[in-house]
């Protein structure tokens, strides 16, 4: 990261990304490693040194895994939470219990708490260490000038100089009230869901313990979270009820109160934030207006009961960063960006409206209602319901193929070509995307060409078994990718950089498959691929 120059009043770079939060840190990350030039801006001279999301699923930690901070490596900063989430009404029954445990698909626990500063010191320390990516902060983006080949933004920068920042590409990083949105002319759909919460993060003195369960009180006198906050810290948060301001909620004497029944006190713990914010449902109507794209809380925001806002935010960037890798190299045509918003806004606002239906069950302050709700939701459990479980909604229409398409990949230990040490997949290969097929004899039937343009796109061949040759061979050490295929009715998959599955197909299918997927990319190397 190159933060010494002093800034011209023309400057160029391939990316401009305007708001350096996580998603921004994390595409600047991605681009920057693929050899891209970017700039990234920020209105706020500092980062912001307080918690904000608190918990995070298996795919985020596989994406964290991506950039070399896999969890099981940054015990500091995010520890799993092996399980239950306990939803509970006024008078302490158990309403449901969700089973936050195990692991899942992607290889890394379900449910992990983390503290988001300490998350993005580690990201920017990994910025830091890109000479081709420049961080600017306080500057503020005030205009915007679109050509065909390029856009141009104005910025204002910390000392009052106009700058202007022409780039191939634009990425509106920077949150719920996005001034590259607001530019761009892009339209933002309000679901018409508004509660205000205070948030309040408490870290122990010395002798002081917090429980370590995750527990959702849906009580009428005051809706409440009481979650992990990562290590070495707690979360509560408290509905604003009706009589209430959001001034006199956002105090430090009302958060002290609110704590009082859960044992807390400055005497034996310290506030280390408050803030009311307005949970809310809304996203961007489409994501690429010419040479702009937007990602994060700039495209969607949600409430935050299901953890999934910044989870939501670090998935654009994976989809985002591997299509404009492609385009910027000039391996795709850049029609391809037209699948990013296309694909993610699908999966996107699924999470939105179920966050929004898990507010809608604790957000109730009528007796009545809550009575009826209590009723219901006690008969269900004791019948034996199963818990709410988030969507599984896949990517919307995109690049992909097949029932199974678009679908989330798996991720399994493997030994690699004969050798002792099992490692998970991703950290085998150097990323996730991968052409993996039951035997290396099926591998035979891909052209050279086709090898060149899926390499360029960063994507392995890999065989379960076979003879050796050009390509590895893993044992599936625990049988993922064995039944993984046996649920397919497949011998060969094909896996995006982003752990997405393009698609599946029978052994005597696998050229075509390949083939296939190159076109859909807009690969310049797919007439070729087809031709060989």
């Amino acid at each position: 990261m190159n933060t010494s120059h002093a800034p011209s009043r023309r400057m160029t770079t391939e990316v401009l990304i305007v708001g350096f939060g996580p998603v921004g840190k994390l595409l600047a990350i991605k681009l920057g490693r693929q050899g891209h030039t970017v700039i990234v801006i920020d209105r706020n001279a500092a980062a912001y040194p307080l918690p904000r999301a608190v918990t995070h699923c298996s795919d985020f930690a596989r994406i964290l895994q991506s950039v070399g901070l896999a969890p099981d490596t940054i015990g500091h900063i995010t520890e799993p939470y092996d399980d239950m989430y306990s939803w509970r009404n006024g008078d302490g029954q158990t309403l449901v219990e969700v089973d936050w445990s195990g692991r899942g698909e992607s290889g890394w626990y379900n449910t992990y708490f983390f503290n988001q500063p300490a998350l993005e010191d580690a990201l920017d320390a990994i910025v830091a260490d890109l000479d081709n990516v420049r961080v600017m902060r306080g500057w503020e983006a005030i205009s915007l000038t679109q050509r065909t080949q390029d856009a141009t933004v104005g910025v204002r920068t910390a000392t009052g100089e106009q700058v202007s920042v022409t780039a191939d590409w634009v990425v509106g990083a920077d949150g719920a009230n996005s001034k590259i949105r607001s530019l761009a002319g892009i339209d933002w759909h309000d679901d018409g869901y508004f509660f205000d919460w205070l948030v309040v993060d408490v870290k122990p003195r010395a002798g002081m313990e917090f429980p370590h369960i995750a527990v959702q009180n849906c009580d009428t006198r005051r809706p409440s979270t009481m979650v992990p906050g990562g290590p070495g810290r707690r979360r509560w948060e408290f509905m604003r009820l009706p009589h209430e301001s959001k001034e006199e909620l956002n105090r430090a004497d009302k958060a002290w109160e609110l704590l009082a029944p859960y044992g807390l006190s400055a005497a034996n713990a310290q506030l280390e934030r408050h803030s009311v914010y307005t949970f809310q449902s809304c996203w961007a109507t489409e994501w690429r207006r010419r040479r702009v794209v937007i990602a994060g809380d700039a495209a969607h925001l949600m409430p935050p009961f299901a953890g999934q806002g910044l989870g939501a935010g670090v998935r654009d960037v994976m989809n985002l960063s591997w299509k404009l890798d492609a385009v910027l190299r000039g391996q795709a045509d850049d029609t391809l960006i037209d699948t990013y918003g296309a694909e993610r806004v699908h999966h996107a606002v699924a999470f939105v409206k179920f966050s929004t239906s898990l507010g809608q069950v604790i957000c109730i302050t009528d007796p009545a209602e809550a009575a009826e709700r209590d009723t219901r939701m006690i008969a269900q459990w004791a019948a034996g319901m199963k818990p709410p479980a988030p969507p599984r909604p896949g990517l919307g229409a995109g690049v992909h193929v097949g029932s199974a398409g678009g679908a989330l990949a798996r991720q399994g230990r493997v030994r690699v070509d004969g050798g002792h040490d099992v490692v998970l997949f991703d950290d085998a290969f150097g990323g996730p995307g991968a052409v993996i097929t039951r035997t290396s004899t099926t591998l035979a039937t891909v052209s050279v060409d086709a090898r060149e343009a899926l390499s360029d796109l960063g994507i392995t061949l890999v065989a379960l078994s076979g003879p050796s040759g050009v390509d590895s061979i893993v044992d599936d050490v625990d049988g993922t990718y064995h039944r993984w295929l046996d649920e397919l009715g497949a011998d060969t998959i094909v896996i995006r950089p982003d752990f997405h599955l393009y698609g599946s197909s029978a052994a005597a299918g696998t050229a075509d498959l390949i083939d296939g997927f190159l076109s859909r990319v807009g690969s310049r190397s797919a007439s070729a691929a087809h031709a060989g």
